[in-house]
């Protein structure tokens, strides 16, 4: 066996099936080109699937990988001990280093997934949620200048599997989702390329009945939510793959089942509840999150736990109690079927509509109207959706038309 593709024998999958997810990752995902430098960002007990990773990029022509590993520990020393101006400071260089990356129009690839439980769970909440390293506003900056062609994809470890599947011993966690992973990503098909192009055209299909419509708002109710949400005169349902500045298709998030646009920041009015927990980092999660809007800004927000984060994270700045997104997903996709909550963003939108804090994708809407989208330093995704949440459209002219129904699309 080629030391390059060798993984450990803790990897409850075979080699091959790794390497098969990697390519997956790297290709279809990333689509690194030959020459590009490639940003590889990971977490300390994600090692098997980096290295796949990375071999599979020097494979397809990689000039470069360079992997940068976070350690939680390392972050909890900065929140524990640092001081309060400490907390939401990074140096200069590490602001310079991701705009280098699109400067360089360079590939970047991230490993989510809960990397370690319980490393924050006696700190400040507030603290915690002021340190947002190293999700650093940058990185939306380059996302929205278009010039990195980028992807994120889940990467299973013995803490997120026994927090997923709590009643399984932790072996037999870590399969079960490995299993969950490889099938939500397609991997298990034949082609999973060919396959995700299936879902991909299912999702373009959508969102071109969508930008047909041109939906002057949306209404969402259900047990807890009765929210009216106003969209921008160019707001454009975007999904799918996406193109760099230089038209390097890729596919921002493996998986994807949703189709998206930017809200008017300042129509949102009402109540909404989530219907699924919202991952906050290192295992930290806010449960039966319930939100008031008034006049688009937040100005009720309970939890059964994690109130006090989410509270923290919304008043960063102007406008992180505002929304930057609003996603609609439907009940064709897999990782919805799978009735699981996976505790991490990636997975857990791709399962329900959702709405996003923070900042906007400016792609989703015209020119006159990028001025007037929300900016934020925080983009924070929680769930809203499911069976018993219908989706309505609401015309200029007044006329109410179902979109979605028990999950299905109506349009």
């Amino acid at each position: 066996m080629d030391a390059s593709t060798q993984t450990s024998s803790s990897a409850p999958i075979p080699a091959q099936t790794l390497e098969r997810y990697a390519e997956l990752i790297v290709g279809l995902g990333a689509n690194v080109q030959p020459g590009q430098v490639v940003s590889l960002r990971t977490e300390l007990g994600k090692e098997e699937l980096t290295r796949a990773v990375v071999a599979s990029a020097y494979r397809r022509g990689a000039k470069f990988v360079d992997v940068e590993y976070f350690d939680p520990y390392v972050r909890r020393a900065r929140i524990l001990h640092g001081s309060d101006e400490a907390i939401d400071f990074y140096p200069s260089w590490h602001r310079d280093r991701v705009l280098q990356l699109g400067e360089q129009r360079c590939a970047r690839i991230g490993l989510s997934g809960v990397g370690a439980r319980g490393v924050f769970d006696d700190l400040d909440p507030e603290r915690l949620a002021r340190d947002r390293f190293p999700f650093i506003p940058e990185y939306m900056q380059v996302i929205n200048d278009g010039t990195t062609n980028w992807t994120g994809a889940g990467c299973p470890t013995t803490d997120w599997a026994t927090l997923v599947h709590p009643d399984l011993e932790p072996e037999e966690a870590l399969a079960r989702l490995w299993e969950q992973v490889l099938h939500i990503c397609r991997v298990d098909e034949d082609d999973p390329v060919a396959a995700w192009h299936v879902r991909l055209d299912a999702l373009k299909e959508a969102r071109s009945r969508l930008n047909e419509r041109r939906f002057d708002a949306l209404h969402f109710e259900g047990p807890g939510t009765d929210l009216t949400l106003g969209l921008l005169p160019t707001s454009t349902w975007d999904s799918g793959i996406a193109q760099t500045v230089d038209g390097i298709a890729h596919l921002p998030n493996i998986p994807t089942e949703e189709t998206f646009t930017a809200p008017d920041p300042s129509r949102a009015d009402g109540v909404v509840t989530a219907t699924k927990p919202l991952q906050l980092g290192g295992g930290m999660v806010a449960s039966g999150l319930r939100i008031r809007f008034e006049g688009g800004r937040a100005v009720e927000i309970d939890a059964e736990t994690g109130a006090e984060a989410v509270r923290a994270r919304c008043a960063r700045d102007e406008g992180a109690s505002r929304l930057g997104e609003v996603a609609l997903v439907d009940r064709e996709g897999r990782v919805g079927a799978l009735d699981t909550v996976f505790y991490t963003t990636l997975f857990d939108e791709n399962a329900a509509s959702h709405l996003a804090f923070g900042s906007a994708y400016v792609d989703t809407v015209g020119e006159e109207d990028r001025g007037r989208v929300n900016e934020s330093s925080i983009h924070m995704d929680f769930m809203i959706g499911g069976d018993d949440v219908d989706v309505t459209g609401i015309t200029h002219a007044g006329e109410r038309v179902p979109v979605l129904r028990r999950g299905t699309w109506q349009i």
